[in-house]
C-alpha cells in the first residue's frame, strides 16, 4: 500500500505558517495569530488543526488540558512539493521558465540576486 502526499489547503499553510515560525502554539495561540490578516472563528481553527492532525500535517501533545500542536512537515518538503507541482503543471517541467517568470515579475534585491549567482556559480563547479 502506498502513502498519498497530502498536500495541505491554502488554510492549512495558513496554519503551518505559523507554527513553522513558532515551532509550537495552543489552538488560540494559532487563532490570534490568523485573527491578524482575517476573520475566522475560534471553532473553524480548532477543526482545521483537528483535520490537520488527522492528516498528518501537525502533531499535538495532549498531555496537559491544553493541547499543543507541532509542524510534522517541514518548511522546505512543502515547498519543494508545491514547487515540484507547478513547474511540472504550469512550466511543462521547466525550472528554467519557473525562474524567468519568478525573477521577471519580481523584482530582487541586490543581496538577493548575489545570493542566486552564487547558486548558480555552485552548480556549474
Amino acid at each position: 500500500m502506498t502513502i498519498k502526499k497530502l498536500k495541505p489547503t491554502e488554510s492549512e499553510l495558513e496554519i503551518l505558517q505559523i507554527l513553522w515560525d513558532k515551532e509550537n502554539a495552543t489552538v488560540r495561540e494559532v487563532h490570534e495569530e490568523l485573527s491578524k490578516n482575517k476573520d475566522s472563528g475560534y471553532t473553524t481553527t480548532l477543526k482545521l488543526l483537528q483535520i490537520m492532525f488527522e492528516k498528518g500535517l501537525v502533531t499535538r501533545d495532549d498531555s496537559n488540558k491544553t493541547h499543543i500542536y507541532q509542524p510534522a512537515v517541514t518548511r522546505q518538503k512543502t515547498q519543494k512539493q508545491f514547487l515540484d507541482k507547478m513547474i511540472n503543471t504550469l512550466f511543462a517541467g521547466s525550472s528554467t521558465q519557473l525562474v524567468l517568470q519568478a525573477l521577471g515579475n519580481q523584482k530582487a534585491s541586490k543581496d538577493e540576486l548575489d545570493e542566486i549567482q552564487k547558486y548558480l556559480d555552485n552548480l556549474k563547479k
